[in-house]
């Protein structure tokens, strides 16, 4: 699922490229894309694009009139770019939003795709920022918020630091992948109450989220330079990079203590850590394993080894 570092750069480019233009149409090819009724997709095309932004893990078309468009990428909708209007992909195509000049030139297709069996990925025409505000999920900004609210949104949620930072009504643009670094960095266990955490461990949280995501943010927008994210070799949206410590590296050797790296797995993602770093040894339970095997399911790392 593209994370904020991944939406911000998606943003960025399309703020350069379609701020000014008109969004002549938007061509749906999926019945399962909008979400919404009102307004109408009439009613929206013809606008002039004021600006782009992000919305927790969703991307805005800001348009004239107060109008907006909202894309929701869930977890395996992706943005492209082409330089003339072009027809939408036949098997992965969900969309394409078509921009013009002022004099009605073509200047560019943005293409919607989803690689799913499940049509998660969504699209939400709004009028007025109340419409807009209510698609908001309530998430503070962690890299624009202050350590006092970071830490007293933790202390009130009920769930481990793991849900926390993947819950957008806690924290903001953050999923599966970022928050498996974002632990590991802190070196901290997915598994720890938020509620109960002391201070130095919330400013040592508060500051991985804000390093880990300012370098990802950083490093994929070098990444992609120029040419729009995804289109070329070592500029892919993926939640798997060979650079990231933890997430994606089960078994892998950790590049600070050289242990296997470990992992949880869940019906829908699965959390990736090194237990020496981040749970003084302890192995975490995987439900399905730990079911299988009992009482034989080591209990820590040097059983594992060993």
């Amino acid at each position: 699922m593209p994370e904020l570092p991944d939406l911000t750069v998606y943003s960025e480019h399309l703020q350069r490229r379609v701020t000014g233009k008109r969004l002549t149409a938007i061509r749906i090819a999926s019945p399962f894309l909008l979400r919404s009724v009102t307004p109408t997709v009439d009613e929206v095309a013809g606008r002039e694009v004021v600006g782009v932004r992000r919305l927790a893990k969703q991307i805005v078309l800001a348009l004239d009139g107060d109008y907006f468009a909202v894309v929701h990428l869930m977890i395996a909708g992706r943005l492209r770019w082409r330089d003339d209007h072009v027809a939408v992909p036949k098997r992965l195509g969900l969309a394409a939003f078509d921009f013009a000049d002022a004099a009605g030139t073509p200047k560019g297709s943005l293409l919607l795709t989803e690689a799913s069996k499940k049509k998660r990925a969504s699209l939400r025409l709004t009028r007025g920022a109340a419409a807009l505000a209510a698609l908001d999920p309530g998430g503070l900004e962690v890299c624009a918020t202050t350590f006092p609210a970071f830490f007293e949104r933790l202390r009130n949620t009920p769930h481990t630091i793991k849900r926390a930072l993947t819950d957008q009504r806690v924290v903001a643009g953050i999923g599966n992948a970022y928050s498996d670094e974002i632990l590991f960095r802190a070196r901290m266990s997915p598994f720890k109450q938020g509620r109960h955490m002391k201070e130095a461990e919330a400013r040592r949280l508060f500051a991985a989220c804000r390093s880990v995501l300012d370098e990802w943010t950083a490093r994929l927008r070098a990444n992609a330079g120029d040419a729009f994210p995804g289109e070329g070799r070592g500029n892919k949206v993926t939640a798997f990079h060979p650079e990231m410590a933890v997430h994606g590296k089960y078994k892998e050797p950790c590049a600070v203590c050289g242990s296997p790296v470990q992992r949880i797995v869940r019906p829908e993602n699965e959390t990736n850590y090194c237990a020496k770093c981040q749970t003084g040894g302890k192995l975490l339970a995987d439900r399905s394993l730990s079911r299988l095997l009992k009482d034989t399911y080591p209990k820590r790392i040097e059983e594992l080894e060993g």
